[in-house]
């Protein structure tokens, strides 16, 4: 049965508000550095990672990308 945003308490509305902008500000972190970043210094295809932050992901892509689809300079 899923709940409508009316049967949803205050507190349970303004977690999935601040969780939804959290994710949308860590997909535009992603994107932006996709773009300004040389693809020598990414790890996979630029455009496989940008497609991911388009997904549904609960905000994994963006954490992975930042963490692990960067490469560190020397």
């Amino acid at each position: 049965m899923t709940k409508r945003w009316s049967d949803l308490t205050t507190r349970q509305r303004t977690f999935l508000v601040v969780v939804a902008a959290v994710e949308t500000v860590l997909k535009i972190v992603m994107l932006i550095d996709l773009r300004k970043r040389p693809a020598e210094q990414v790890r996979g295809p630029k455009g496989l990672w940008a497609a991911t932050a388009l997904l549904g992901t609960a905000g994994l892509a963006p954490l992975t990308y930042l963490v692990f689809g960067r490469r560190r300079e020397p």
